[in-house]
């Protein structure tokens, strides 16, 4: 295998010490910097290593996302842990284990074909040498570069790969020590920012001496519009919060919001800096040829996780460590270092898993926040948790996104032309080598702004992620509108723009099948030449026994969605079943997979439930809303999720590829699934919902022709 195929990861980090510590014996250290997000990462980690290695799990310490030691592999996103991340250690892996018994047979004065490994011990002809990993560990060069050339072990062979291994980080969670919020550090104090109560607003002046004379104040900071208060417990400083807020008086911003509230209007004629990409040629309009054209819409949505972004961090005089649930403790640590002025190298950065993660959501704010005070609170440790106000108004939104398609299908139902027009806010504004990011800083004495920021499809576009549809088109053209400027922070929600941009396309999918009288199912068979798209097609249909002639506008009906999540990783077919009467109710779900290799089944099958709950959620509830200056959903009452009386019967076939590679599937589902809905909205009413969420109000607005206000 040349270097040029080798996985990203390891072209960024080629040594094999960045992988790999034999120096314990008895045990391997793995490094990652794939951290766990409650995808089942680190246990998938652990199969991976310890199949390459043929060592017990037991034997296996996967270290995850820790700057000290881990590689840089920038963020745990994109569905690419087990793809990139996975495949790069699995690499390593393998290249570490032939080293050894290269040296071995070295030490043995024989043939390595005469040596096998059990349980980390070198085996010759069959008997115990003496030696074993750890004995021969030390007279490695483990400097050495991963090459690639070395076999991977045969998956048709695998005891631990493939199989449904029990989550290793699970016990932990159950019994109250899991979370970085159940995280506590000797002398630790406790800390609680005040934010401003509007986008713009600034603070004029604060009363700090009514704040400092309350129980249990260590310290009351400002800098700006920045302030905190530091306490000895966690109670004392909920309370000290509520003070300062009385304490404090703001100059708002007089902004009006009103684009907010009618986002499939309003999100076009925003400033936006346009990309495009085309092929094929356009036909001649056949006379007989049928043309369409819809547009649609999704509101801003909120990570909305069940646990409030949570930090803490230390400041020894030279050391500053940070202990957070981030996806991308390596940019992280960079974006620190440029916010504190001080150096990368003088701060280390550590993983602790958090309570729900969907992209990019408050974890950097939260540790920026802990690391800033933490300078002026040292020696002592300081921990800063979210309030949930504060959680749903301030952690960055996925944006609104209005995606317009016109199309042309042949008589016969193929389909001649598909032009798309995205409108959507950027989706990458994470903490980076490149710009801080940071909320906190943004609000200092001497601010970081955030910089203005668009994508364009020549090099990145989150905005037009999977809006290229799989389907076999005979022209098609995409037009990203990337819009700079919305008067709130938008960033990575899972799927980034690829949960509205499938949604839009499978329902238009749908659309012309209807607009051809071609049952929907047929007619994407039809146009879908890829055979793993068709097989996963042609599984769901089958698990959940299609009906090509249903009734439509009878109230309850089924829908159907297909995607390959990014048009790379995993291949994703959903058929959702839902009854309307005074609400809407997804009653079953079945889905079917093609993941590539599969390294956890029970972990992959979690992540497609996970994501067709989320998405139910998306499709039928979630948005964010605003009066004229500031968010108002910001508490459970007024922006809902999902209940758990709410999910329905779910049931997911994986299909078998062994002989393919991993591909992700953490975020796959949520597309498919969200059209899957909408399929089957509109066929029970015989009526086309194109504006998100899909309530009471939106069907009255669709019915008479309305758009939501």
């Amino acid at each position: 295998m040349s270097e040029a195929r080798l996985p990203w990861s390891l072209q960024e980090n080629p040594r094999l010490s960045n992988w790999l510590d034999f120096s314990e014996p008895g045990v391997v250290r793995a490094f990652t910097a794939k951290v766990e997000l409650g995808q089942g990462i680190v246990t998938a980690m652990t199969q991976i290593a310890a199949e390459e290695l043929a060592l017990p799990l037991s034997r296996i310490r996967v270290v995850s996302g820790d700057t000290r030691c881990c590689p840089n592999e920038s963020y745990t996103a994109g569905s690419m842990s087990i793809e990139i991340g996975g495949t790069s250690l699995r690499m390593a892996c393998a290249e570490a284990r032939a080293a050894i018994v290269r040296e071995a047979a070295k030490i043995l004065a024989a043939d390595a074909a005469r040596i096998t490994v059990t349980d980390g011990k070198i085996l010759l002809d069959g008997a115990d040498s003496g030696l074993d990993y750890w004995k021969v560990a030390p007279a490695l060069d483990w400097s050495m570069p991963v090459t690639g050339a070395v076999p991977l072990s045969d998956a048709h062979r695998a005891t631990i790969l493939g199989k449904s291994v029990a989550r290793l980080d699970l016990p932990a969670k159950v019994s109250g020590g899991g979370f970085i919020q159940d995280l506590e550090l000797p002398q630790m104090v406790y800390a609680q920012v005040m934010r401003p109560p509007s986008i713009g607003a600034r603070l004029e002046a604060l009363d700090e001496s009514k704040i400092s004379r309350l129980p249990g104040v260590v310290q009351v900071f400002r800098s700006g519009d920045f302030a905190a208060v530091l306490c000895e417990r966690e109670y004392q400083a909920v309370k000290a919060l509520e003070a300062m807020r009385s304490a404090a008086k703001w100059i708002e911003d007089e902004s009006d919001w009103s684009i907010g509230r009618n986002w499939a209007e309003e999100l076009p004629k925003l400033r936006s800096i346009d990309s495009q990409t085309e092929s094929g040629t356009p036909a001649p309009p056949a006379e007989d040829g049928i043309r369409v054209s819809a547009r649609y819409s999704k509101p801003p949505i909120a990570h909305a996780a069940m646990g409030p972004s949570c930090a803490l961090a230390q400041f020894d005089g030279d050391t500053l460590t940070v202990w957070t649930h981030s996806q991308g403790v390596h940019p992280l640590r960079t974006a620190l270092a440029k916010a504190l002025g001080l150096s990368p190298e003088s701060i280390a950065v550590i993983h602790v898993q958090g309570a729900g993660c969907y992209g990019h959501n408050a974890a950097d704010d939260a540790a920026f926040d802990a690391a800033l005070l933490a300078m002026h609170a040292s020696p002592r440790p300081v921990r800063v948790l979210w309030t949930r106000e504060d959680e749903l108004s301030w952690a960055p939104f996925g944006s609104p996104m209005v995606v317009k398609i016109d199309g042309a299908v042949t008589p016969d139902g193929k389909i001649a032309d598909w032009s798309t027009e995205i409108w959507s806010a950027p989706h990458g504004r994470r903490p980076s080598h490149w710009a801080v990011n940071l909320l906190g800083a943004a609000h200092l004495e001497t601010p970081i702004p955030f910089p203005e920021l668009h994508e364009d499809m020549r090099v990145f576009a989150g905005g037009a992620r999977n809006s290229d549809p799989s389907y076999e088109i005979a022209h098609r053209k995409i037009v990203l509108h990337s819009i700079p400027g919305l008067p709130f922070r938008t960033s990575a929600l899972r799927t980034l723009g690829g949960y509205a941009n499938v949604t839009a396309s499978e329902s238009f999918m749908d659309e012309l099948a209807d607009a051809a009288d071609i049952d929907p199912f047929e007619f994407r068979l039809q146009n879908l030449p890829d055979s793993r798209a068709r097989r996963v097609l042609e599984t769901v249909a089958g698990v959940a026994g299609w009906s090509r002639g249903a009734e439509h506008g009878r109230g309850r009906a089924c829908g159907i969605g297909f995607a390959r999540y990014k048009n790379t990783a995993a291949y994703v077919a959903v058929i959702a079943q839902v009854e309307v009467d005074d609400e809407i109710r997804v009653r079953r779900v079945w889905s079917a997979v093609d993941a590539g290799l599969v390294i956890n089944p029970d972990g992959v099958r979690n992540q497609i439930e996970g994501g067709i709950v989320q998405a139910i959620s998306w499709t039928l509830k979630e948005q964010v809303e605003f009066d004229h200056a500031r968010v108002t959903t910001n508490s459970w009452k007024n922006y809902p999720i999902i209940g758990f009386n709410e999910i329905p019967e779910i049931e997911v076939t994986l299909i078998e590829s062994l002989d393919h590679p991993p591909l992700g599937v953490g975020e796959a589902s949520l597309g498919p699934t969200g059209a899957a809905v909408a399929n089957a909205v509109a066929r029970a009413l015989d009526l086309r919902i194109r504006d998100l969420p899909i309530n009471r109000a939106s069907i009255i607005a669709a019915s008479t022709g309305q758009r939501i206000t």
